[in-house]
């Protein structure tokens, strides 16, 4: 099929839609369940890429969440700790595969935002990992394959009209590639830098200790922004992107965006959030919704009376602020990616209080100086890569 019409394109105002081949070629993927739109391939299109640039450098099964053409999450395969199940509520499933871990961690870094994701797995989508998409709210999902089981669990999800794409793992687009703005044709090369352990070679802090498993947390930071709408910061600890800033105009704008998110998903790891009691039945986003709320400043939205009876089988007691700061001390050992050079050592700072101790970045600011001066302060550890990552 060398092409597939779409019910419309970014809005339903915008017709007539398709994709298709330029070259005369088949497309490279199979519909298997499903009318995926204009948006769905583009993230679809987009994770394929980053899940398959992740199991390259990492040697690990991998997946992300897409949102509206950036990631929400992105993760390899490590197994899930006790408490990671919890606050991904997978802990009822028993034993996930690798690429289930890897889906959990990617859904479970910023569940808000994954809300009505598009999946994209690097390896074979499996019974366990199909039954965990199934009662989540989402789009669709691209693979290079499915279980008989996983096909049949997934067809059956949103009334049988679940996205479900199959893609060839051996397809390799054209070196260049175009695009229409405006009536106008843009073409450039495909960004087909190699995201390696070569890019970290370059330590210009006092602290020259990355350890390996801190490398893979940069690069996984790196592939990330290389597909994330720019400008975009990340981060990421154990394995998976904890926090991601993305299309933000300022740089101090993605550090924050990011950081915020990163806090988040460690504040959900305390003990008071993890024993929030919840009415029986409350739906899944609105229980995420909830403890989102509970977390922030603005946590009296659901304490009120005549609102948490709604939420809570019993009132919660707030997270005070000196709760909120000790808890948040405790994250440690965070790796951090920048697409582009950060500028100031506000950047830092604020990176700083999320708990990042390694830093993967361009460099090539006229203020790198007061950069590598701010890491050096909190004994942090940053590589300057020379390359840039800006994704549009």
């Amino acid at each position: 099929m060398n092409e597939m019409a779409l019910k419309y394109g970014c809005n339903p105002n915008q017709k007539p839609s398709r994709v298709f081949m330029n070259n005369g070629s088949d497309l490279p993927i199979e519909v298997l369940n499903g009318k995926p739109g204009y948006i769905n391939l583009l993230d679809a299109f987009n994770g394929w890429q980053l899940v398959r640039e992740l199991k390259i450098a990492t040697g690990l099964p991998s997946a992300t969440s897409f949102k509206h053409v950036s990631p929400a999450g992105a993760a390899v395969g490590k197994p899930l700790s006790e408490t990671e199940a919890k606050i991904y509520f997978v802990d009822d499933l028993g034993e996930l595969s690798p690429i289930a871990c890897a889906y959990a961690r990617a859904r479970g870094a910023d569940r808000m935002s994954s809300y009505g994701d598009f999946v994209a797995l690097s390896d074979t989508c499996d019974a366990i990992t199909a039954t965990m998409l199934k009662r989540e709210v989402s789009d669709g999902i691209i693979a290079p394959g499915y279980t008989d089981d996983a096909l049949e669990i997934l067809k059956s999800k949103r009334k049988g009209t679940y996205n479900v794409i199959k893609i060839d793992p051996d397809y390799i687009p054209d070196p260049i590639e175009t695009k229409q703005v405006f009536g106008v044709t843009f073409e450039q090369g495909r960004n087909e830098l190699a995201i390696n352990n070569d890019l970290l070679s370059n330590i210009v802090t006092d602290n020259k200790d990355i350890p390996d498993d801190k490398k893979i947390d940069l690069l996984i930071s790196l592939i990330t922004l290389k597909y994330t709408q720019s400008n975009s910061v990340c981060y990421v600890k154990d394995g998976q992107a904890i926090g991601i800033g993305a299309g933000q105009q300022s740089r101090i704008h993605c550090t924050r965006l990011a950081g915020s998110k990163a806090d988040n998903w460690w504040m959900r790891q305390n003990p008071k959030v993890m024993g929030l009691k919840f009415v029986d039945g409350i739906g899944r986003p609105d229980r995420d919704n909830t403890i989102d709320v509970y977390m922030s400043d603005e946590y009296e939205d659901v304490l009120r009376d005549g609102v948490w009876q709604t939420l809570f089988k019993e009132k919660p007691e707030p997270l005070t602020i000196e709760e909120k700061k000790a808890w948040l001390a405790k994250n440690t050992d965070v790796a951090l990616g920048s697409d582009a050079f950060f500028p100031f050592g506000d950047n830092i700072e604020r990176a700083y209080k999320s708990g990042v101790k390694y830093i993967a970045e361009p460099g090539g600011s006229i203020r790198d100086d007061h950069v590598i001066m701010t890491c050096n302060k909190y004994n942090m550890a940053m590589a300057f890569t020379g390359i840039r990552l800006f994704h549009h």
